[in-house]
């Protein structure tokens, strides 16, 4: 079985996350995707609660996605990939970055280790993937999905249009049961 690891912070779950998996999954790059929301070990200024954002992304991901928090605790993604080879021991990982990761991925805690294992990259506009991976000796361990389009959202805009309570803005880029949860929860406000 190919398996899809996506770690992030997910601050909140958006249109985007959520366009990732299903492209994955139903163009057959993947059998399954396990999903993992992370704390905050890069300094990254999170707004709400592991607990919250686990919660959001099972609202999202609960037909075609895991979701795994119990794997946030582990600081570097490579713990994260070698406690999952353990689980599955049968089967490859693939995890999954956007493009603009690649820019800095060589700087990445035990990067031989991570790419023990495969790479789905998600093309950004504007980023050479190719001009980045060119560095690494084992490129063939990358495979950059050509045919996504990728959707540009930020989560910071989603917080800012929540903040001041303006959510038709956010109709196409929030899954409704996610913007519904976070209305009913008074996240980002």
């Amino acid at each position: 079985m190919k398996i899809g690891i996506y770690v992030g912070s997910f601050d909140p779950v958006h249109e985007g996350h959520k366009s990732i998996v299903n492209h994955l999954i139903d163009n057959n790059y993947l059998d399954k995707v396990i999903v993992i929301p992370t704390e905050n070990y890069w300094n990254k200024q999170l707004v709400v609660d592991l607990g919250f954002r686990k919660d959001m992304l099972k609202l999202v991901f609960s037909n075609k996605a895991s979701v795994l928090s119990e794997f946030s605790k582990y600081e570097f993604t490579y713990q994260i990939m070698e406690k999952l080879k353990d689980i599955y021991l049968d089967d490859s990982l693939y995890l999954i970055i956007g493009a603009d990761n690649v820019k800095d991925f060589y700087e990445w805690k035990n990067v031989e280790g991570i790419l023990k294992n495969y790479v789905l990259v998600i093309p950004r506009d504007g980023i050479d993937v190719d001009k980045y991976l060119s560095d690494f000796d084992n490129k063939d361990k990358f495979i950059i999905v050509k045919d996504f389009k990728s959707k540009v959202i930020s989560s910071s805009f989603i917080r800012e249009n929540i903040k001041d309570k303006n959510f038709d803005s956010l109709k196409n880029v929030v899954d409704d049961k996610v913007l519904d949860y976070i209305i009913k929860n008074n996240l980002y406000l």
